[in-house]
This record gives structure tokens, sequence and C-alpha cells, in this order.
């Protein structure tokens, strides 16, 4: 293989990857998975009726919201007066 066609394979895979890069921060900007904005390109460019719909991902099981605890506000608030008085003393 000769030089030339060594710089054109690395050409070719370096424009692949950054359209590649382009195509998935467009998926990201949208908030879309990959294969529906594929879809919804394809529709636009054959002139088929098309709507790209906003993925709304889950919260994950542990970022449930709750009520915390008596004891714990209890002692969150009393570990809140703690530091005040410290910064209080360490003014004076």
């Amino acid at each position: 293989m000769e030089d030339y066609e060594i710089e054109e394979k690395k050409q070719a895979a370096a424009d692949v990857l950054f359209q590649y890069s382009q195509f998935v921060m467009a998926c990201i900007g949208e908030g879309v998975r990959p294969h529906e904005l594929r879809l919804h390109l394809m529709k636009e460019l054959s002139g088929m009726p098309t709507s790209l719909k906003k993925v709304q991902p889950p919260l994950p099981p542990t970022v449930q919201p709750h009520t915390p605890s008596p004891e714990r506000v209890d002692k969150a608030s009393s570990s809140a007066v703690a530091v005040e008085t410290d910064t209080d003393r360490m003014q004076e």
C-alpha cells in the first residue's frame, strides 16, 4: 500500500468519526435515542410525516423523593446550630 492510500484511509476514518460525533451531539441536544433520530431523518428526506419525541428518562430507584424521619431532622438541625456556634466563636 502506498503512502497516499494510507493517508486516504486515515482521512476517511477521521471523517466518519467527525460525522458520527456530530450525530451523537444532535441526539444529546434533542434528547432522543439514535435510532429515533435516524428514523426521523429518513422520514424527513423521503417526505413522510414525522414527529420527534424527546425521551423522558425515569428516575433511578435511589433518587425517590421521601420525607425524612423526625430523628434525622433533629440531628440535622442540631448540627447546623453547632456549625453556627463555631463560626460565631471564630469571628470574635
